[in-house]
């Protein structure tokens, strides 16, 4: 039997394990898929090594950029992105890394899309987020980026911003963690009263499903999604990869 898993930290929650095991069982597929949490993804040789059958993984918090330097070979748009999330490990042990999330947003949000969703604010800076500013530029929407301390190409601290600068992004897209079960009570720290029945809110969260982050969108009229179909959309995307012959 073919093993596939996800390397991640503080995975127990995790969406993949659960889909991908109802999928091989609904579809009869000679496959696993177990959950590799790890403290550092220095530990990802380790796990090659002991598991013979692991063909592919899926890759989340925290490991995302940090798994590069560990891969044989990157896709050109995983590249471009600077972020992976789905490895695929051929009959060798070679490691190449592709991104998913891309496609997973990008055919989730479009169809939220109106004429004057032509702004974007990205808060967080990790990973994720740098799928979610390529497909933002791939469908021609600009934006800018959110956070807690100064980077480069962070636009604005959370402290920065006002109502006027929320009400002037038609869309706002949360790419951290901050509203994950159980933490469901707390959400980014942005002005919600600066949200529109113009804005979309996109949360790539997706436990719990309505998070106080979307709660305060709905408040205000706003369009919302959270990230459950960006995964399955990605998940699938990923399976076809593990796939190719």
């Amino acid at each position: 039997m073919h093993k596939l898993g996800l390397v991640g930290k503080n995975i127990s929650y995790s969406f993949s394990k659960k889909y991908f095991t109802e999928k091989f069982e609904n579809e009869q597929l000679p496959f696993e898929y177990e959950n590799f949490d790890i403290k550092a993804i220095s530990e990802l040789k380790d796990i090659i090594a002991s598991n013979k059958k692991l063909v592919g993984l899926n890759v989340t918090i925290p490991y995302k950029e940090a798994v590069i330097p560990l891969l044989d070979d990157i896709n050109k748009r995983a590249k471009k992105i600077g972020a992976v999330n789905t490895i695929r490990i051929s009959p060798k042990g070679k490691l190449k890394g592709y991104n998913t999330d891309y496609y997973g947003f990008k055919k989730s949000l479009q169809p939220l899309l109106k004429p004057h969703h032509t702004s974007a604010l990205i808060l967080g800076t990790g990973g994720a987020s740098k799928a979610i500013a390529y497909t933002l530029k791939k469908l021609k929407i600009d934006f800018d980026y959110v956070s807690r301390t100064p980077k480069s190409g962070v636009k604005f601290l959370y402290s920065d911003l006002t109502d006027q600068i929320i009400s002037s992004y038609s869309i706002i897209i949360n790419c951290t963690p901050v509203g994950t079960y159980p933490d469901v009570n707390t959400c980014p720290d942005i002005p919600y009263d600066g949200i529109t029945s113009n804005h979309i809110l996109y949360d790539l969260i997706y436990n719990p499903d309505q998070t106080k982050f979307l709660t305060c969108g709905d408040i205000k009229g706003a369009q919302t999604c959270n990230g459950y179909k960006m995964l399955e959309l990605q998940a699938e995307k990923a399976w076809k990869i593990w796939n190719l012959k």
